[in-house]
């Protein structure tokens, strides 16, 4: 699964994430495992306006300067490389704005052990400016969605489908989350008819082509067809 999230490139939840059934779609790059951890977002101003960010997916975060020369260490929201390995424009939200304002991207790469991309952008030439970048965000238009592969979705697409046993037509629950793995797991909160433990309220399924294989965005709908005692093993 890729991710962009919503208002994060996987996507609000702020992430761009495409997301593939396991043993078809691929990811361009999978989401870490132990992630470093974001960024404390400084405090609010309560009498600063709210950033308006509907139309924005964030990629990442600016976590810190890389070395002398300008460069900054990204974390990533996004699953594809190309939005920090390619020159081009980007946009970056500072804290306390409401709007993130252009900026070019020189240049980009991955260290892979660190789930990190280090990135050049005009304008920052040491490491003052790139320490006073700390904490800001990297923004793309929502427009500009990468195209996906076959059996890849977009994060913010899945969330909020409805999830039927496919054998009964038996609603399930709605899909609320995606958390990412070996392969990309549905969080589903159960529908109150289904769940046959009241105090279980989601269940954890894999997305992959044996156990979704209908995922149909038009129609609203994923279809499953679990193995026995998959919807009680979160129990």
């Amino acid at each position: 699964m890729k991710h962009e999230e919503a208002n994060k490139e996987i996507g609000s939840r702020g992430a761009e994430a495409p997301s593939s059934r396991g043993g078809r779609g691929k990811s361009k790059k999978s989401n870490p495992k132990s992630p470093i951890p974001n960024p404390q977002s400084p405090v609010p101003n309560p009498q600063s306006p709210a950033p308006n960010l509907d139309n924005w997916l964030e990629i990442g975060t600016i976590v810190s300067p890389q070395g002398l020369s300008g460069e900054l260490r990204v974390y990533p929201v996004s699953d594809f490389p190309e939005r920090f390995e390619v020159a081009g424009k980007r946009w970056l939200l500072r804290s306390g704005d409401t709007e993130p304002q252009p900026i070019e991207l020189l240049t980009g790469r991955y260290i892979s052990n660190k789930n990190l991309y280090v990135i050049k952008l005009a304008g920052v030439e040491n490491c003052d400016q790139a320490e006073a970048l700390r904490g800001c965000k990297l923004m793309v238009p929502a427009s500009d969605r990468p195209q996906l592969g076959e059996d890849e979705y977009h994060v913010l697409d899945l969330i909020g489908l409805e999830v039927f046993m496919q054998a009964s037509g038996e609603l399930v629950g709605t899909v609320v989350d995606i958390i990412p793995a070996g392969n990309d797991l549905l969080e589903v909160k159960l529908h109150p008819s289904f769940a046959t433990d009241k105090k279980q309220k989601t269940v954890l399924i894999p997305f992959v082509e044996a156990i979704a294989p209908v995922v149909n965005l038009k129609s609203n709908r994923i279809e499953i067809t679990p193995p026995p005692g998959l919807l009680e093993i979160n129990n």
